[in-house]
């Protein structure tokens, strides 16, 4: 299992909004430096992450990205489910059979890994962060 570059480069971008300004806004090209990434694929994920809701966007000289004023209920999941989608982790079993036992052992191996995603919430991190990512 492995998740795409693009929510690797969000779940960081997430950090830094949280550690370093979660109330100011932050453009894309001070966001794409710290990360060593183009400006315009970061500008895609966090396009994603406006729609998800989860950053909010404003443009002009003083705009940028910052994040939603409820962000501390982020979760790890929310934004990899806003860049991945609400799709299936694993993709196991040939015919899809319910009662494969194969099929039964990932579903609950995976329950378990949403749910521990989900109960890590994107502000649990950011206190534990003394210095700016």
């Amino acid at each position: 299992m492995k998740y795409s570059k693009a929510t690797n480069y969000a779940l960081h971008t997430m950090l830094y909004l949280a550690v370093a300004t979660p109330d100011k806004h932050v453009g894309v090209n001070q966001l794409a430096e710290r990360q060593e990434v183009s400006t315009t694929y970061l500008s895609k994920i966090l396009t994603k992450l406006v729609k998800a809701g989860m950053v909010e966007s404003v443009s002009g000289a003083n705009g940028g990205y910052k994040l939603r004023p409820d962000w501390e209920k982020i979760s790890f999941l929310d934004i990899i489910q806003a860049i991945e989608g609400p799709t299936s982790v694993f993709d196991y079993c040939l015919n899809h059979n319910p009662e494969c036992l194969i099929q039964q052992v990932i579903n609950t191996a995976e329950e378990k890994m949403l749910n521990e995603l989900k109960d890590q919430k994107l502000v649990d991190i950011a206190k534990q962060i003394t210095v700016v990512p």
